[in-house]
């Protein structure tokens, strides 16, 4: 049977030799890769061992042996039957307690060598394995990243959170553009309490407070975002990302980031680390595509993967002036084949200048409504598409 791993490692050249180890193991690959060993680690474990049930997981302590720990301990309380591979520098006897109590199924000592990495592929062959990839109990973290300003990331996060809430799902819209703040104008909203307020309540948070400080929008959404205050950036950190992300897709079945466009941004990239799906969302415009593959080059070096990135034409035109790109132009550049094209609509930004989504009128919207819900179909997988509004 063939063999996937998941690896978990803040370092780069522990990944890349588990990537040169599997070589030689017949039918055996890397099916994602997490750089971040952190607190809600379970949330992309669940998330792809519902695309790779078969999967075992290699996690290395070196960094923060505690920390690392303490993480294998919440993947397990989630997936109790993951096989887990814990690998550290040193074997001594209290080291390999400690993984055993936290879950572990076996013990990589690093550098590893191959001939025991072999071994410990043979003793994994030989381990009972999951035996189906039943459905996550956690809410889907989808993501919208522009490569640059202008490509309709905003437009197309609060739509497609309106989506969602239309067919009945529990769901929670995150503006994480801190700079532009766009989601709450673009539903003409004027929230009282923002990420600041979630914050400095995370030690405490519930449903009832949480939607005590969020704004429900008329469509059934929660929207939570930055303050007007740009300057009080720093005040929402990435550990309290992590720790609010778990607690929203413990509780809610969809959540929504509108990521904004900086990649750079620690919690930015903490939200890209906990989602399912990217949705990198470009225009025809060449510069845009442009970006997209400067974009894209940095995931996968940050260890994201193919799967994850999702490539979104916005304001798409079938048969575009020279001046744009076409969609084989896009596929070749990027190396990437393009997930869905949202049609160019003047209903967008009539949309946009309301204060509110497009798919709240969806006969004003008219074909990019139709559109738009044909992406979410897609975007969401057929639970999605099989409920009706």
């Amino acid at each position: 049977m063939p063999i996937s791993l998941l690896v978990a490692s803040s370092d780069e050249h522990f990944r890349e030799t588990i990537r040169d180890s599997l070589v030689n193991v017949a039918g055996g690959k890397v099916a994602s890769e997490y750089p971040e060993v952190s607190s809600n680690l379970y949330i992309r474990v669940l998330q792809d061992l519902e695309r790779y049930p078969e999967a075992a997981l290699i996690v290395d302590l070196s960094e923060d042996p505690e920390g690392a720990l303490k993480a294998v301990e919440k993947v397990k309380q989630a997936a109790p039957d993951l096989y887990v591979i814990a690998s550290n520098y040193h074997a001594d006897g209290e080291t390999v307690i400690a993984g055993v109590r936290a879950g572990c199924s076996d013990f990589l000592v690093q550098p590893v060598k191959r001939l025991e990495f072999r071994e410990a592929i043979a003793r994994l062959e030989r381990a009972p394995r999951r035996s189906s990839g039943s459905e996550s109990r956690l809410g889907k973290l989808y993501a919208f990243l522009g490569v640059k300003g202008g490509v309709g990331t905003t437009t197309l996060a609060v739509n497609f959170a309106g989506v969602l809430a239309q067919r009945k799902q529990r769901t929670v819209l995150v503006d994480l553009d801190f700079t532009g703040n766009d989601c709450a104008m673009q539903t003409g909203c004027a929230p009282q309490h923002t990420l600041i307020e979630v914050g400095e309540n995370l030690s405490r948070m519930e449903p009832a407070l949480f939607e005590g400080l969020a704004v429900r929008d008329p469509l059934g959404f929660l929207l939570m975002g930055p303050p007007d205050q740009m300057e009080r950036r720093a005040a929402f950190t990435e550990p309290m990302f992590r720790e609010f992300a778990g607690f929203l897709v413990e509780k809610y079945e969809s959540v929504v980031v509108d990521a904004g466009r900086w990649i750079g941004d620690d919690v930015v990239l903490a939200a890209l680390q906990s989602s399912s799906s990217i949705f990198l969302v470009i225009t025809q415009q060449f510069p845009a595509v442009r970006n997209a593959q400067r974009y894209i080059a940095a995931l996968m070096r940050m260890g994201f993967n193919q799967d994850q990135l999702k490539i979104v034409v916005n304001a798409y035109q079938k048969k575009p002036a020279a001046s744009l790109a076409t969609l084989d132009q896009i596929r070749q550049t990027l190396n990437q084949p393009v997930f869905y094209g949202i049609p160019a609509s003047p209903a967008a930004l009539a949309a946009v200048n309301r204060g509110r989504p497009f798919v709240a009128d969806r006969a004003a919207a008219g074909d990019l409504d139709r559109a738009f819900r044909a992406f979410a179909d897609k975007a969401a997988g057929k639970p999605l598409a099989a409920k009706q509004e």
